[in-house]
C-alpha cells in the first residue's frame, strides 16, 4: 500500500499542470484495476502499466533503460508473441499466455505445464518429489538448546541442539559427529524400497580455511552399524563442491565412485547459508539433489535399505542441520531404462513360464471379466515385443466339481485367453490352448487359500 499511496502522490504532482480532474479519474482507474492482485510482483506490473498510461496523456515517451535488472519489464528484450525461447512454454490459461516458463507452474499464473510442452535443461534437472507419508519428520520444534536433540540418537561423536542466525539447528561437531533419526519402536529397517529424505544445511567456511567432509549414509538393513548399503559423500572445501555416491553399485560389492557436479555447475554452498539437500530411491534408482537440481543420478543400484545416518568431520567449525524429513514414496522411476524388464520377461527369463492368477472368470464358466485384461495385455505385449515366441496357454481348476465338468472348463477358459490375446493382435499361430482340469495342483485343495493358487492360468514358452 505505501508503495501504491507514492505512486498517487507522483501522479498528482505530474497533473498539477494540465487537466487535474480528467487525468486522476484516468489515473485512478487504472492504478484501481491494476492493484487488485495483492503480490509484489503483480504491483510492479501495475506501476509500468500506470507509468505508460502516463506518456500516452501527456504525449511523452517512457524512458527504456537497457540496463535494468527489472526482468518484469515486459517491453526490455520481451520474446514475440506467441514464441518462447528452446525448451520453456507457454501458459496454455486464455487469461494469462505468459511465454518463457521453464518450471511446472506457470510464472504468472500458477497453471500447471501441459503435459506435452517441454522442459528446460534446468527443469528436468529439477524433478525431485517428496514422499507423501512422512516415516520421520524432526522441526526442533520446543528443543533446548545444548542438549542433544531429543528426536535422534548419537552413533559416535557429538552432537546438541544450538542456534545460528537466529535459527534453531542441530549443530554437528566439526571434530567428529555421527547422528540417526530415534525411531518410537528402535527399529533400523524402517526405509524400505521406495523413499525421500530431505533437510537443510548450512556450513560457513567463506575464509576457505578447511571444510569437512559430510555424509548421508544409508545402511542396509541388516542393521549392523558399519554396513553402509550406499553413502553420498560432499566435500565442500574452496571453490569447487563434489558430490559422490559410493558404494552403490550392485555390479561392485566393496565400492563404487560416482561423481557429481562441482560448483561450477551446481552452486556454491560452503556460503553461510541455508541450502536444500534431498535424495531420492526407488527400488533401484538414487537421485540426490542440492537446492532442487539433481547433481547425481545412479540408475542402478544395491537394494535392502534399511536406516539412515548424518556424518560430519574435520573442517574448521560446525556444520547445522535443519527441517530433517523422511517419507515414504519418491520419484516416479524411469520405466523406459533398458535394463527393466517386465514381469513375463523376468519369469520367461527364469523359469521359461508365466503363472497368473489374475486372470479370472465368471464362476462355472468361462467368461473372461474385465479385471482379466490388464494382465493379458501384460503377455500380449511380450508376444508382440517377442513375434517368434511361442506359448502353450494352459487353464487350470481346483478340485471343486467333477473332471466330467472341469476338464473342458478348463479348456474352454484357455480357449478364451487365446481369443482374447489374438484380439491384442498377437498372432495365433503362436498360441495352442490346453485345459489341465483340476489334475495338476501346485497347493493344497483342502483350504480356500490352497485353492485359489490352484484356478491359475500358466503361458509355457515353447
Amino acid at each position: 500500500m505505501k508503495r501504491i499511496v507514492l505512486i498517487i502522490a507522483m501522479l498528482m504532482f505530474v497533473a498539477a499542470g494540465a487537466d487535474a480532474q480528467g487525468f486522476l479519474k484516468k489515473i485512478g482507474k487504472a492504478v484501481k484495476d491494476k492493484t487488485q492482485d495483492k503480490t509484489e510482483e503483480t504491483v510492479d506490473k501495475a506501476v509500468d502499466k500506470v507509468f505508460d498510461g502516463i506518456g500516452g496523456l501527456l504525449g511523452g515517451k517512457k524512458n527504456k533503460d537497457k540496463d535494468s535488472d527489472d526482468e518484469d519489464n515486459d517491453d526490455v528484450d520481451a520474446p514475440s508473441a506467441g514464441k518462447a525461447k528452446p525448451g520453456t512454454w507457454t501458459c496454455p490459461n486464455p487469461e494469462c499466455g505468459h511465454t518463457g516458463n521453464t518450471g511446472k507452474f506457470c510464472d504468472d499464473c500458477g497453471t500447471k505445464r501441459p503435459d506435452n510442452a517441454p522442459l528446460s535443461a534446468d527443469a528436468q534437472k529439477s524433478d525431485f518429489v517428496p514422499g507423501e507419508i512422512a516415516i520421520f519428520e524432526d522441526r526442533l520444534a520446543g528443543e533446548q538448546v545444548g542438549e542433544f536433540p531429543s528426536k535422534w540418537d548419537l552413533v559416535r561423536g557429538y552432537a546438541e541442539v544450538g542456534r545460528i542466525g537466529g535459527e534453531t539447528a542441530i549443530a554437528m561437531s566439526k571434530d567428529d559427529s555421527w547422528i540417526s533419526p530415534l525411531m518410537k519402536d528402535g527399529s533400523r529397517n524402517y526405509l524400505g524400497d521406495v523413499f525421500t529424505i530431505e533437510y537443510d544445511m548450512l556450513f560457513d567456511d567463506t575464509e576457505k580455511n578447511g571444510a569437512p567432509s559430510i555424509e548421508l549414509d544409508i545402511m542396509h538393513e541388516s542393521q549392523s552399524r558399519d554396513n553402509e548399503l550406499f553413502t553420498i559423500t560432499y566435500w565442500l572445501g574452496g571453490d569447487i563442491h563434489t558430490f559422490n555416491c559410493d558404494y552403490c553399485l550392485s555390479s561392485e560389492p566393496s565400492y563404487n565412485h560416482t561423481e557429481g557436479k562441482s560448483s561450477s555447475e551446481a552452486g556454491t554452498f560452503n556460503d553461510g547459508r541455508w541450502h536444500h539437500y534431498a535424495l531420492s530411491f526407488n527400488k533401484r534408482a538414487i537421485k540426490f539433489y542440492v537446492d532442487g537440481r539433481r547433481v547425481i543420478n545412479v540408475p542402478n543400484a544395491k537394494p535392502g535399505a534399511g536406516w539412515v545416518t548424518l556424518f560430519a568431520q574435520g573442517g574448521s567449525k560446525d556444520v547445522y542441520v535443519k527441517n530433517f524429513r523422511i517419507g515414504k514414496g519418491a520419484v516416479e522411476l524411469y520405466d523406459r531404462n533398458a535394463t527393466d524388464k517386465s514381469e513375463v520377461e523376468k519369469a520367461i527369463a527364469e523359469s521359461g513360464k508365466f503363472v497368473t492368477n489374475n486372470i479370472l472368470f465368471v464362476s462355472g464358466k468361462a467368461d473372461l471379466k474385465p479385471e482379466s485384461m490388464e494382465e493379458i495385455k501384460k503377455v500380449a505385449d511380450y508376444m508382440k515385443k517377442n513375434p517368434s515366441a511361442r506359448f502353450e496357454v494352459q487353464g487350470h481348476c481346483d478340485n471343486q466339481g467333477s473332471d466330467k465338468v472341469n476338464d473342458p472348463l478348463s479348456q474352454q477358459r484357455a480357449e478364451a485367453v487365446v481369443k482374447a490375446l489374438e484380439g491384442m493382435g498377437v498372432d495365433s499361430f503362436n498360441l495352442r490352448a490346453v485345459g489341465k482340469g483340476s489334475h495338476e495342483p501346485v497347493a493344497d485343495n483342502s483350504t480356500e487359500a490352497g485353492r485359489a493358487k490352484n484356478r491359475r492360468v500358466e503361458f509355457i514358452k515353447k
